[in-house]
């Protein structure tokens, strides 16, 4: 604790914890992991356009984030296009952006690498300052909008009987996954992001099947993951960002063994 990298890590965990417990419920309720995956990748050309302008990175990903994950629908509601073609492609067009951005940026790009597969001991504190600003953004949000947010998770034909504007609500949920994204990016990095965004979400969800609950141990799952997979890190000198997710897909797997075990007993 008293080098200020090492701060800056338990931070960003904490950070990251708070936004994965609540929007990753929602990506795993609704089903859209491959739409989450498909935002990280796209935000790679936020990224790209960030060292072309010369602006922070993770400033012009918030905003291209959001950008590519209104697209998608908007994409496949007026356009006519299935919503998976969608995704593919704003994915395969968002990395393409950030390499052709990266390719014309003059000089030599110092910590491309970091934002690729991650690596939680170089967040900065300005970085701190932005994911904590997101996770207020995300928690007022759901806050405000926790009702509407629960229907169309679970039944979205029923709440537009109850007159709950669905296609704005969605727009929001995505807005709040690519906000999401964009704070895992330093992490685990745009690889590795969908699954710390869906793992303790996912596993979660074996244990109990009330939202705030998931919520509450999504986020006490990510903080364990984050702190235990950077401690791990350090003792077997492994990338931080892929150590994090193994120890997570283990955990996953195994709860699903032990899921799987006691039904069978019971």
């Amino acid at each position: 604790m008293q080098y200020e990298f090492i701060r800056n890590a338990i931070f960003a965990a904490l950070l990251a914890s708070v936004a994965c417990g609540i929007v990753g419920v929602y990506v795993v309720v609704n089903r859209i992991v491959f739409l989450s995956d498909g935002i990280s990748h796209a935000a790679f050309g936020g990224i790209g356009l960030g060292y072309f302008l010369g602006l922070n990175p993770i400033y012009s990903a918030v905003a291209f984030s959001i950008a590519v994950a209104v697209g998608v629908g908007a994409s496949s509601k007026k356009l006519g296009a299935r919503e998976d073609t969608a995704i593919g492609v704003i994915w395969a067009l968002g990395m393409a952006i950030g390499i052709v951005f990266i390719k014309l940026t003059p000089g030599y790009v110092p910590d491309l690498f970091s934002y690729l597969f991650g690596n939680i001991l170089t967040v900065p504190k300005s970085d701190l300052f932005v994911m904590l600003v997101l996770d207020l953004i995300l928690v007022i949000t759901v806050t405000l909008l926790f009702k509407e947010l629960l229907a169309i998770s679970f039944d979205r034909e029923f709440a537009q009987t109850l007159r709950v504007p669905v296609n704005l609500i969605n727009n929001i949920l995505l807005t709040l996954i690519a906000l999401t994204v964009v704070m895992l990016i330093r992490v685990v990095g745009v690889i590795l992001v969908m699954a710390l965004l869906t793992i303790p979400a996912a596993v979660s969800e074996i244990f109990t099947k009330r939202l705030i609950h998931m919520m509450l141990g999504a986020a006490a799952l990510s903080l364990l993951f984050t702190l235990l997979g950077l401690w791990l890190s350090y003792l077997t000198n492994l990338p931080s960002g892929a150590t994090i997710v193994l120890l997570a897909s283990v955990v996953f797997f195994s709860t699903l063994l032990y899921s799987r075990c006691v039904k069978r007993v019971s």
